[in-house]
């Protein structure tokens, strides 16, 4: 018999039970190697979870897949979180869905703080210098990706443009261009359903790799079942802790503090990030920085830098966003900038990922108990044809500071150019990853300003 055969004898059972402890070290070490934003981390998911390990079979992943691209949020966490409650009830969701983010959290802190302390030394500005042509780069192709799957035919195409037109030229907030864009889509599935159906999301179950724990048609266990009392207890659960934290903050700081307004505004953010991490920073943009001036707008754009070059989801940038603004206020005084950094950090993570949790367990037995297609798609048709005008226009913002950085009537960086016009060619022609491209473009960067001091 040859390794192949062998292999097909061998997967014909199912895997031993996996406990919460091996599982625990799985998802630990997914949070330090899920580089490459939803797509790649996904893509790691299937490799390690539905083909080597046979925790999950495809139809299921892919159906619980589905469910976390309806949501707003990071779905890649969300699946994460999925997969860890299907397996070990509430408390492996939690550890799946904390471990999908705690590393990820760590590593923009001390990137943070490297970045803020040391961040006018001529090797770390030239490094910077370098990346903030390949981030409008990759924003840009990110519009070009979502936008070549999602934009099929004309109507999508003029949602997409009215979307572009409302925040570039009238600065419409971004959460009324998604619901404006949520309820086109809706009304569009009523009367012309063939224009706002999908393809099924991520594509149809393989013929499989085996048997797995939670095959496809393995019970649903006892404690997905879905009960009225359930949802309940969720909701007002999940309530609860969101307002618990609030009032603390409010109670400690005030409703007007920098750590309860920050709680607040990352509240909404989270509750609006459909289309994934680059469709909710303009959001973010318009806040943090416009209304209220926690860090300028090429601090954003550094720190979107660095969220692209850490593992786990692209919108823990938001970290960052938080850590800016509580060393730039120095909340705690001028002797305790980290700790007000780190603090804000925390409380702008904690904000931004708990109603992924929330969502999870609220709708994961209703996802279980249909195996079915999910309804409600048409919506979040709409919306995905509007955030790529949404992407298209932070491209534009990035690229006008990048290109012009004392606006139209300074300078022009012609080294920026060149080098985001070769980053891009490299992410479209030759499927270059992001973090080579940050990597190559960031030493470019370095060897230039040495260059010319």
């Amino acid at each position: 018999m040859d390794t192949s055969q062998q292999q097909l004898s061998d997967n014909t059972q199912p895997p031993e039970p996996v406990t919460l402890a091996q599982a625990f070290w799985y998802w630990l070490k997914l949070g330090f190697i899920s580089f490459g934003g939803p797509a790649g981390q996904i893509a790691i998911m299937h490799q390690d979870l539905v083909e080597k390990k046979r925790w999950i079979s495809e139809r299921r992943f892919l159906h619980a897949l589905n469910y976390c691209m309806m949501l707003p949020g990071p779905e890649a966490q969300q699946l994460a979180v999925y997969i860890g409650w299907l397996m070990h009830r509430t408390w492996g969701g939690i550890i799946a869905g904390a471990l999908f983010v705690l590393p990820s959290l760590f590593i923009l802190i001390f990137l943070s703080w490297i970045y803020l302390a040391f961040g006018n030394v001529p090797a770390v500005a030239g490094i910077l210098y370098g990346i903030k042509p390949a981030v409008t780069a990759i924003v840009l192709f990110a519009a070009y990706r979502i936008g070549s799957r999602a934009l099929k035919h004309g109507v999508l195409w003029a949602i997409a443009a009215a979307a572009f037109l409302g925040i570039f030229a009238f600065n419409v907030p971004f959460p009324a261009i998604v619901l404006a864009a949520g309820m086109i889509g809706y009304a569009g599935g009523r009367v012309a359903p063939e224009k706002f159906a999908t393809g099924g999301g991520h594509g149809k179950a393989g013929d499989g790799f085996g048997a797995a724990l939670i095959d496809d048609d393995t019970p649903a266990p006892l404690h997905t079942h879905f009960s009225w009392a359930r949802l309940l207890r969720i909701a007002i659960a999940g309530v609860a802790i969101w307002a618990a934290a609030m009032l603390l903050l409010v109670m400690q700081f005030g409703w007007q503090g920098a750590y309860t307004q920050m709680g607040w505004f990352f509240t909404k953010a989270a509750l609006l990030t459909f289309g994934g991490a680059y469709a909710v920073l303009p959001y973010v943009y318009q806040g943090a920085v416009e209304h209220y001036h926690w860090l300028t707008p090429l601090q954003m754009m550094d720190g979107l830098a660095l969220g692209e070059t850490t593992p786990g989801p692209l919108i823990m940038v938001v970290a960052f966003v938080g850590f800016v603004g509580g060393w730039s206020q120095a909340l705690f005084g001028p002797d305790a900038l980290f700790l007000a950094a780190a603090s804000a950090a925390t409380v702008v993570a904690f904000f931004t990922f708990l109603p992924s949790f929330i969502f999870i367990f609220l709708g994961g037995p209703l996802v279980e108990s249909t195996h079915g297609d999910l309804r409600f798609t048409a919506p979040l048709t709409g919306i995905t044809a509007a955030v790529v005008g949404v992407i298209l226009n932070l491209a534009v913002f990035f690229a006008y500071h990048v290109l012009w950085p004392q606006g139209f009537k300074g300078y022009f960086e012609w080294f920026s150019a060149l080098l985001g016009m070769a980053a891009l060619i490299a992410l479209l022609r030759y499927r270059v990853g992001i973090i080579p491209a940050i990597l190559v473009c960031g030493t470019a960067g370095l060897v230039y300003r040495l260059a010319m001091s």
